[in-house]
This record gives C-alpha cells, structure tokens and sequence, in this order.
C-alpha cells in the first residue's frame, strides 16, 4: 500500500508537470497580451480564470488566474486573433476581443475589464465568489477553510496537519517549515495554553467555525515576540450581514467509532448595534493504537519489553460564544465578548507489557487497565474599544481580557503482574493520580496607528499580562480497600508569571522599494513554586526583539524580499511542573522546573513570479532550544518524556509556493519545503550530541468546479524522515476527498469527505541517541467518512463586521488543560 501511494503521488506530481509545460510551449511567439480585471466597483479580481482562445476556431490555448491586483499576462505568443474569457464564481462569464497580435502590435495592454454579478437573485441572497483554498499575500499563507469540503467535521489539529508546511508530531506539538516554537492565535488572539492543553483546544475545535488559517513564519514587531517558529492565525467564521440571520450545521462520520457534531451561529445587525454568538456541540469516539519495543542495558542484565497498547476517548465538547458591538457613531466602536468552553473527555487504555531477558522471549507481563475521566472548563470575557480618529488613517484600540480555567483530570492504573506461563505473579497494584489545575489570566493593550504621510506609518502600542497558576497534584494507593495518599509522590505546584511589553513599527513606501522596521521590548518576572518540594525558581529578565522587512520591486513580473526577527518561546506552565504524569507502570512525563526560554534569530529571502509563484530562502538559529526528549533509566528500566534545554538548533530551508491552473474547473495550488536540522549539545547523558537530517514536505491541493453547484476537492501530503531532538520519525503521507452539492439558491449544503481512504497515516519514531533502543509506533483513528449539512437562513445584504484581537491570547497559548 505503502508504495501504491507513493506512486500516485509521483505519477500525479510529473502529470501536473508535465500539463503545465505543455501547455506553456503549445503557443511560441513574441506577442504578449495583458490585462487587468475588476469587478463592477472597480475592485480588483483576484484568483479569477483567464482562458486565451484562438479566434479562428474558438480552441483555448492558454489559461491562467489574476494575481492579488486583479493582472494577468498571456507571454510568448504567435501572430494570430485571440479572444480572452473571463470567470469568477458569483459573476457572469464574460468574452472579450478579439484582439490581434502581429508585428507591428506585439504588446497589447487591456488597461481595464469589467465583470458583473449574475443577475439571478432569490430575495435579498447575493452569490459571492469562492476564494482559492490557498492564497499568497505579502507576509502570510493564507488557508481558505470556510465551505471546504475537507473541513466538514474535522478538528482544527487535523486541519493543521494537513497544511502547507505545517507538521504534527505524536505529541500533538506544531512546527512550520521545520521549526517548532510555533505559537497559535485565534481570531488574532495568543491563546496563552501551554502544548498539551492547546493540542486539547485544538482537538475540540469544529472545523466547521474556522473561516481561514493564517501562516506567518517571520511575524513583525507587532505581535508578541513568544513563538520562535513563527504564528499560526486561525480565523473563526463570522457573519457580516445586516438583519437576522444565521447558520445551522449537522454533521455525522465514521471510522472506527462514531462521531457527530451540531452548531449554531446567529447574528442580529443594525445601524448602531451587532450582536452575535455561536454554539457548538461534537461527540467524538476515537482510538489510537500505541506500540513500543525497547530494550535497556545494564552492566549485568538486557531487558527487552513489547508494550502494546490500544486507547480509545470519548469526547464531548461544547464550546460557546456570544457578544456585542456598538457604534458610538461611524468613528467609534465599543464590543463585549464573552466565550468558553466546558469539556469532557473518558479515556480507557488496555495496555499489555511483556518482559524479557532476549527479544521476543516472555519471562513475565504486565496486563493494565487504566480509566481516565477528564473535565475542561474555560470562561473569557473581552472588552474592546476602537477609535478612528481622522481620515488619514489613525486609529486607536484598546483590549481588556480576563480568563478562567479549570480542569480535573483522575486517572486509576490497574496492574496485574503475571509470570510467563500466565499464572499469576504477585498481588496487582492499584493507584490513582488526580490532576486539578486553575489558572487565571489578566491582560490589557493598547495600539495606535498614526499615518506620517501618504506612504509613511508609524504604529506602537503597549501590552501587560498577569498569569497565576495552581496544580495541586495528588497520588493515592489502593491498599486494603482504601485510597491512601501518596506523599512522596503528590506535590503542589503554583507559578506566577507577568510580562510587560511596548513596540513601535516604522513602515516606509518608495517608489518601488518598501521597508518596515520594529523594535519591541518585553519585561519578564516569574515565580514557580513547589509547595511541597519547598523549591522556588525566580526569574527576572528583559529583552529587545528587533525587525526588518524589505521588499523590492524590480519589474512588473519581479520582486524580492529579505526579513529578520528575533523571537522568544517561554516554557509553559506544565513543562516547568515537577509532577509525574504516568502513560503507564513504564511509561510517564515529568516537568522541568530549571527550563529556561529559548530565543532565535530568524532570516528569510524570497523571491516572486507575477504575484503567483513564490521561492523562500531561510536560516534561523535558535539557542537553548526546549526539546522534548525520551531518555531510558536503565536501572528503574522505565522510559520518561522529558522537556530540556539542548545548547543549540540550525535549520536551513527553501519553500516553493504555486499555484496551477490545469483547466478553467480544475484549479491546484501547490507548496513543497526542503530542510536541514540540526541540534546539538555538549552533554546529553555524559556524552556529546548531535543530529541532523534532511527533510522535504509536500503539499498538494485540488479545487474541482464540476458546475455551478457541486465542487469537489483533494488533498494531498507528504512528509519524509525527520528529526526532532533526541528522536526520528520516518514518513507520513496521505491523501483527502471531498464533493460538496448545494441546493436552494447556494442557502443548503451537503458535503461528503474521507480522510486518508488508505489509512496510510502512522507516527513511527526511533531513538536518535546511540545508546537508547526503543522504537515507537503510533496509529490513530486516520481513515474516517464524514457527511455534513449546512444551512442559511435570514438576511443576506451584507455590511462586514470588524475583527477584534485580544490581549491575553498568548497567555492563553501556555496554558494546559488536557492530552
């Protein structure tokens, strides 16, 4: 199956290649023909379908899309007669020409083409156009999620994963072109949830609320300097219509087990006020099979174990939202926001750990039944204020944030200890950890935009956050019918952690060259506490996070770009916490409470084609890089997660975006990434480390338009043998389905959609350390067939609603409410 895939994948890739050469030397000539096309307000039209036809015999020679301006351009063709078609879903199709290239017109210019709305109506419902699954702009990647059929019923993390550039590893951490530290927003907002909690957020994320996901691997000095590997933007779905209406959906899949989700979203707008919210509901059953061969050495023994285990979540999650603007006039918005959460996770796991002096030799097992029950609560509430102050542009914002989470998670190991012949071995151990966490957050910011001129801006701003943590955790034995707490193994954690930040951002246009210089400054102070331990870790540090952007326009079709930050990534709140996190009897996690930030210095040249294909050239370096590490104890024999500081991380990358147009219904854009990293450190268990590897990511993605009203999408990804830290994991790849059917003027939607139909998904990973053996292999729930359906309802003339970002987004992107 394995190489069946891999085949499709190649045979697809030299097709597309080998259309979209054909196609560029079918026409061989001097002439060329440009144009620019906009809609009925003179707006330009973007990712529009451009075909060029002969006018002898009406044959279409080339094709093309519109860049961000609305241009396009028709190079190298013969003398003849052409005739240009025009289509953008929601406009009529136009015909335009014919225009003659010869010798004495070889260049021809169309300064402007006007295309029109389609002019069937239903009551107040517009058809809009469909925006590309992906789109280019000058600093982000942007993913079009809304009414994509690869969405219906997924999670953002699944979501995610399959992005351009984008890797999810076993853990549920994120890296972007090959850099971890990523920090996630959402709605612009830093979520401030450390890795496992935001892998839980993530995780109970409909994919049905997410409007578009941003990728920004060199962020200025306007967002907060945390996220070494740069920010991902998840951009929720809101309603920009006057009056009332809103937005049901039903969904329904399976794999393995089942899954359902529902949501509602209403909004209600006037003149002077907007209210809006949203509810969601999904219920999950899923599994994950988890393998694991290791062995440890000794001066006197070998032992080998086979552990094998099979895990399944039930998982019912409602998250909420609901809010207010309003307009003190056209200038100036006020906005209440409240949302939240409230999750709940059951987990059983059947683990089977079988022991031996020699491989595959049984000298005694160990049989577990662990049962978990998780609950995850979160309220935030936001108050917001925007001010534009004239009409040159000034403006002034102010965010105010609170947050509150809970969370209560109790797992119960029952181990029974057997002898190789299945008798039993000794009396089964029986204990109990209990996990409840609060966290509170306290955040506030302030940002203003003065316009200097025409082409000069300057923006500053200053922002503070408060962060209070408490875990009290709690082990208890089950020893003559009763739960007996375990002191040496309960310990109560509390950190405290404010930081203060001001920035200031100088953006400067030139006739052909644009320049952005930032500077931001962040002030640190933070306190972890183990009550228990009586061990208190202070630190008090400032840093500056300098940032340049340049790019520079050479001609109509060129341009290159050069930028520079310098970032930082904290250590969330759960790696610094010393407490024993237990997978099983052989397997846990522990926090590191002497983890300390790492910073990076990130560098990135580029290069453009026409707005459409896009090269990138990246180094960064990022020092006391936060790595998770699997270490064996060769004397309690038991394999640990561990988060350290290794010395240093070096990556090396290229990035090649672009979009092809195979035909005028079948649009593909595609991104693929090599790079090289490698870590090292002078001391990993008393010896030198070092490791490196080259890796490339593929991603590929097809936009079919069958007709005016079924669509249908694929997805395609690869990712090669790749190193993170003191660990490989070799390749993953698969493939996504999805056609989506509309009925009632586009108000009723049908999706149907199959994530990876070969089940050819898998997470296998070995020890990059010579003297570790283990090897992991992780299988989850991959193959699943979804069906979604959504419908409008209400008004549909449409006034858009602003955005908002809070101020306690990062906090929130630390903290950690679940697995």
């Amino acid at each position: 199956m394995k190489k069946k895939t891999t085949l499709l994948l190649i045979v697809s890739s030299l097709y597309f290649l080998t259309v979209t050469q054909l196609r560029a030397q079918n026409v061989i000539g001097n002439g060329e023909l440009n144009g620019k096309v906009t809609d009925e307000k003179s707006l330009p039209v973007i990712y529009g379908m451009v075909s060029l036809m002969r006018a002898s015999d009406s044959t279409q020679i080339k094709s093309t899309i519109t860049n961000e301006k609305g241009e396009f351009s028709f190079p190298r063709l013969a003398s003849a007669l052409y005739f240009i078609s025009i289509e953008w879903v929601g406009y009529q199709k136009k015909l335009n020409g014919p225009f003659t290239i010869d010798a004495a017109h070889q260049q021809l210019n169309i300064t402007q083409i006007i295309i029109l709305p389609e002019t069937r109506q239903l009551t107040t419902v517009n058809i809009v156009s469909k925006k590309p699954l992906i789109e280019r702009k000058s600093d982000r990647l942007v993913m079009n999620i809304a009414n994509s059929t690869l969405a219906a019923g997924n999670t953002a993390l699944e979501i995610l994963s399959r992005a351009p550039g984008v890797t999810v590893d076993n853990e549920g951490n994120i890296s972007l072109r090959g850099k971890s530290g990523v920090n996630i927003m959402i709605d612009g907002k830093l979520t401030y949830l450390s890795s496992s909690q935001l892998t839980n957020l993530l995780r109970t994320t409909d994919g049905n609320s997410i409007q578009t996901i941003e990728l920004m691997t060199n962020p200025s000095a306007k967002y907060d300097a945390t996220g070494t590997g740069g920010l991902i933007n998840i951009k929720l779905k809101k309603n920009t219509n006057y009056g009332t209406n809103g937005t049901l959906i039903l969904g329904s899949g399976y794999g393995q087990y089942y899954k359902s989700n529902v949501g509602i979203t209403l909004n209600h707008r006037s003149k002077n006020i907007n209210i809006f919210g949203n509810y969601n509901y999904v219920n999950n059953k899923e599994f994950q099979n988890l393998d694991i061969r290791r062995s440890t050495t000794s001066i006197q023994e070998h032992t080998y174990f086979d552990q094998q285990g099979k895990e399944t979540h039930i998982r019912k999650n409602n998250s909420y939202k609901a809010g207010i603007d309003y307009y003190l006039g056209d200038k100036n918005i006020i906005g209440f926001v409240m949302s939240g959460y409230a999750n709940n996770d059951e987990q059983t796991n059947h683990i089977l750990t079988q022991i031996g002096n020699q491989p595959y030799s049984i000298d005694s097992s160990v049989n577990a039944l662990n049962l978990g029950k998780s609950k995850y609560r979160n309220q935030s509430y936001n108050l917001n204020y925007k001010s534009v102050l004239d009409t040159t542009g000034q403006e002034f914002n102010a965010d105010m944030d609170y947050s509150l989470f809970n969370s209560d998670e109790t797992t119960t190991y029952n181990n029974s200890f057997y002898k190789s012949l299945g008798v039993l071995n000794k009396e089964a151990l029986i204990f109990r950890n209990a996990t409840p966490a609060k966290i509170k957050i306290w955040a506030g910011k302030i940002d203003y935009i003065y316009p200097i001129n025409m082409k000069m801006k300057l923006e500053t701003g200053i922002k503070s956050s408060y962060v209070n943590t408490d875990n009290d955790f709690r082990s208890e034995n089950f020893e003559n019918n009763n739960w007996i707490n375990e002191l040496t193994k309960s310990n109560r954690f509390t950190y405290k952690e404010q930081v203060n930040a001001a920035y200031v951002n100088f953006h400067q246009e030139f006739k052909s060259t644009t320049i952005q210089l930032g500077l931001r400054a962040e002030m640190t102070r933070s306190e972890g506490n183990s009550v228990t331990l009586q061990n208190i870790v202070k630190r008090n540090y400032t840093n500056l996070f300098p940032s340049l952007f340049i790019q520079q326009k050479l001609s109509k079709d060129h341009e290159i770009g050069f930028s520079y930050s310098r970032r930082i990534n904290r250590p969330d709140y759960q790696s610094l916490n010393p407490f024993l996190y237990f997978a099983d009897l052989y397997t846990f996690s522990q926090g590191n409470p002497g983890l300390k930030p790492e910073y990076a210095n990130s560098f990135e040249l580029s290069y453009g084609y026409k707005k459409t294909t896009n090269i990138t050239f990246g180094y960064i370096h990022t020092k006391d890089v936060m790595t998770t590490t699997l270490l064996t104890d060769t004397i309690k024999k038991t394999l640990s997660i561990y988060q350290q500081n290794l010395a240093a991380r070096s990556t090396v990358s290229m990035n090649i975006n672009r979009p092809v147009a195979i035909t005028n219904w079948w649009n593909t854009s595609n991104d693929a990434t090599l790079y090289y990293s490698r870590f090292s450190s002078p001391d990993l268990l008393g010896v030198p480390f070092k490791n490196g590897k080259l890796t490339y990511l593929i991603n590929s993605m097809h936009a079919f338009t069958i007709n005016s009203s079924v669509n249908a999408e694929l997805s395609a990804n690869y990712e090669s043998s790749q190193v993170f830290g003191t660990y490989i994991a070799k390749p993953i790849y698969g493939i996504d389905l999805g056609i989506s059917k509309s009925f009632a003027s586009k108000k009723t939607n049908i999706k149907f959609s199959v994530n990876d139909p070969f089940n050819t998904r898998r997470i296998n990973i070995k020890s990059a350390i010579p003297l570790q053996n283990y090897n992991l292999n992780q299988k989850q729930e991959s193959r699943v067939f979804r069906l979604s359906f959504s419908y409008n309802f209400g008004r549909s003339s449409i006034k858009k609603v602003r955005e908002r970002s809070n101020s306690s987004a990062g906090e929130q992107n630390r903290v950690k409410s679940g697995k």
